[in-house]
C-alpha cells in the first residue's frame, strides 16, 4: 500500500473531505455507474487511515473557500492500494497529487508525507554516483566539497566564461557549475563552451592529480537533444551534469538517467511554485522522492541564512529529506547548499545537518567576491568549516587566519 498524508484544512467537515479524496482519486465518480461494484470498491479503492486533528486555521489559504464556522486542519493517511497504481511515478502523480486540488470545500491542501512500499524497491535506478561518487570524483574526503558558480549567469561568452573558470581552478575550488540559467545560449553554445572551458580542467588534472568536477548544463526540451548534450560533455572528459528537473520532466530525467555516465546535478528552479504558500502545494520530503528514484546524485535544497524566501527550518528539513534512506544508503542524494553562502554559514550548517560534513557547499560571491579574490575566497570557506568542526568561533579562528578574517569583515554576516 501507499501511504499519503495530506494537510487538509477546512470549514466543512475533516472526515468528510478526507473521504473526498479517498473516492475522488480512486473509484468514486459523482454518481453510481455500471460496473461499480462493492468487490472493487474494497480491491481498489483508496482508505482514510487514520486522521490527526491540528490546531484550528487563524485564516483560510484560499479565501474564495472559507464557507461559515472554524477553519479546521488535521493531517490524514490515505492509503492507495498497490494494485490501483504500480509503482509508475507518472500514475503515482497523477492519482495522489495531481487531482486532489481540484476538489471544492478545502480552505487550504497540501501534501506532506509519502511512504512507498517494498515493491518499489529496484524499480528504479536511483542515484548512480551520490555522496560516494561525488567523493571519489572530487578526491575530497573529510570535509565538505566547496563549490562555486559561473557568474554573471548570463552575458559571458565562452573564452570569457572559460578565462574566470582557469582562475576558479588555480583557486583550489574543488566544484563548478554553470548557472542554472545557462544551457545553451546562441553568445554561448554548450559545444564552444566545453571546447573552452575542458582543456583548463584537463590541463590542471595533469599538472597537479586534481580533477575539479564541472557542472555543465545540458538541460532540453528534447531528451534526445538533452542526450546530445550530455554525450558532448562525457566524450570532452567531463563528469557533471546541471539539470533542472522541473524544466525537462520525469519522462525525460527517466530517459537521461537510463543512458548516462555524468553525475546529475538537479537544480531546483520552479520548486517554489510548487510549495511557498505553507498551505498549499507539497512538501520538499514529498518530491524529492520521485527525482531520487529516478536518478539525482546531487541535490540543491538551498542553505543557511538564504538569499530568498525559504526559511532555515525548512533548509534544515530538507537536508534531512535527501540523506534519508528511501529503501538503502546508496538511494541518498548529496545535499548541495547554496543561495547566498558563505564562510559565515558553516558552524550553523554544521550544527543544525548533524555535525556532517557530507555535502557540497556551493558558494557564488562568497567565493568569487572575496577581497583577495577567488583562492582567497575558497581558503576562507574552508577555514570557517575547520573552525566549525572544531567548535571555534570564526572570530577566534580568524585570528589566525586572514582570508577568513577578511571574509568576515567583507560580508559581515550574510551572503552575497
Amino acid at each position: 500500500m501507499i501511504i499519503v498524508t495530506y494537510r487538509i484544512e477546512t470549514a466543512g467537515s475533516i472526515e468528510a473531505m478526507a473521504e473526498k479524496i479517498a473516492s475522488d482519486q480512486s473509484t468514486g465518480t459523482f454518481v453510481p455507474v455500471p460496473g461499480e461494484t462493492q468487490e472493487l470498491k474494497q480491491r481498489v479503492a483508496a482508505r482514510v487511515l487514520s486522521i490527526r486533528w491540528l490546531t484550528d486555521a487563524e485564516r483560510p489559504s484560499w479565501p474564495e473557500e472559507t464557507g461559515r464556522g472554524p477553519i479546521r486542519r488535521a493531517d490524514v493517511e490515505i492509503g492507495f492500494p498497490l494494485e490501483a497504481v504500480g509503482t509508475d511515478l507518472s500514475a503515482l502523480m497523477t492519482i495522489a497529487v495531481g487531482g486532489i486540488f481540484s476538489i471544492k470545500g478545502f480552505t487550504g491542501l497540501r501534501v506532506v508525507d509519502l511512504k512507498l512500499p517494498e515493491a518499489f524497491r529496484g524499480v528504479y535506478p536511483g542515484p548512480q554516483f551520490g555522496l560516494a561518487g561525488s567523493r571519489r570524483l572530487t578526491g575530497v574526503e573529510g570535509r565538505p566539497i566547496i563549490g562555486t558558480i559561473v557568474k554573471p549567469a548570463l552575458g559571458l561568452r565562452p573564452h570569457e566564461t572559460a578565462e574566470l573558470v582557469g582562475e576558479l581552478i588555480s583557486s583550489g575550488v574543488d566544484f563548478i557549475k554553470d548557472d542554472e540559467k545557462l544551457m545553451s545560449p546562441a553568445y554561448s553554445p554548450l559545444k564552444e563552451r566545453v571546447a573552452a572551458i575542458m582543456p583548463k580542467i584537463l590541463d590542471h588534472e595533469q599538472k597537479t592529480g586534481k580533477k575539479v568536477m564541472y557542472a555543465f548544463g545540458i538541460s532540453h526540451t528534447d531528451p534526445d537533444e538533452m542526450m546530445r548534450n550530455h554525450d558532448l560533455v562525457l566524450q570532452a572528459g567531463g563528469n557533471c551534469a546541471v539539470i533542472n528537473i522541473n524544466s525537462i520532466g520525469m519522462g525525460a530525467m527517466a530517459f537521461l538517467r537510463k543512458r548516462s555516465g555524468l553525475v546529475l546535478h538537479a537544480h531546483r528552479n520552479g520548486w517554489d511554485v510548487l510549495t511557498r504558500h505553507p498551505g498549499i502545494g507539497l512538501d520538499f520530503r514529498v518530491w524529492q522522492q520521485f527525482w531520487r528514484l529516478l536518478g539525482v546524485d546531487q541535490f540543491q535544497i538551498n542553505g543557511i541564512g538564504v538569499k530568498y524566501w525559504e526559511p532555515d527550518d525548512s533548509f534544515v528539513r530538507s537536508f534531512e529529506a535527501v540523506t534519508t534512506p528511501l529503501f538503502e544508503e546508496s538511494d541518498c542524494a548529496l545535499p548541495v547548499a547554496g543561495s547566498g553562502q558563505w564562510g559565515g554559514q558553516a558552524p550553523e550548517t554544521y550544527r543544525r545537518t548533524g555535525r556532517t560534513t557530507d555535502l557540497l557547499y556551493l558558494c557564488g560571491g562568497g567565493i568569487v567576491s572575496h577581497p583577495g579574490g577567488p583562492a582567497a575566497g575558497v581558503r576562507a570557506v574552508t577555514q570557517a568549516w575547520e573552525a566549525a568542526v572544531a567548535d571555534i568561533p570564526l572570530e577566534t579562528y580568524a585570528r589566525d587566519h586572514p582570508e577568513l578574517a577578511a571574509s568576515l569583515q567583507k560580508f559581515g554576516g550574510k551572503g552575497e
